[in-house]
């Protein structure tokens, strides 16, 4: 008795697995675009829009230097062409499971040093600078802001921010651009 209570069970699981296999090969989600987010129509959604409903009033949002979107854009370009990359060679059948192991870990490690260069940005911006750009290379990261002068102080405190955040960065070279470009 207790073995077909095993088999029923085991037979229950596998119908189970087998049931959500097909959906998911039936149904692929579609990729996520994180930009969808900021589209219009998720903007009439908000309470902000309400708020500038009510008010009259609409502000134009701008980012405070072209250059910093420009660093950032060529950064996003570089990485989503090697996220590319590295996609189609997980995704080829022409190499070893060791060589897509590596790809995966590589693209995995593209994920996490854009979210440690977001979140040190954010960091930096609340030192007081009105923008700031970091980008990791190797061991190397390169922080540039945006201020009308750079004390040695200044610069001695971000670099004291980075590697209080990222405890086994290398070095750490920061840079300013002026505010009036």
């Amino acid at each position: 008795m207790r073995v077909k209570k095993r088999a029923v069970w085991f037979l229950t699981l596998l119908s189970l697995v087998t049931v959500i296999s097909v959906y998911y090969l039936m149904n692929p989600t579609p990729p996520f675009n994180g930009l969808a987010i900021f589209s219009d129509d998720t903007l009439k959604d908000t309470a902000i829009d309400d708020i500038a409903k009510s008010t009259g009033k609409k502000t134009t949002v701008t980012a405070q230097s072209d250059l910093f979107e420009e660093m950032r854009m060529e950064l996003l370009n570089e990485r989503s062409q090697l996220r590319k990359t590295l996609t189609q060679k997980v995704a080829s059948e022409q190499y070893t499971a060791e060589e897509k192991n590596e790809a995966f870990n590589e693209m995995d490690g593209i994920i996490k040093k854009e979210s440690n260069e977001a979140m040190l940005e954010m960091l930096i911006k609340t030192l007081g600078y009105s923008d700031a750009f970091v980008r990791a290379e190797d061991d190397r990261i390169r922080v540039t802001v945006q201020s009308k002068e750079l004390s040695k102080s200044k610069a001695a405190e971000i670099v004291y921010t980075v590697k209080k955040e990222l405890k086994n960065s290398g070095d750490v070279m920061v840079d300013y651009k002026s505010e009036s470009f």
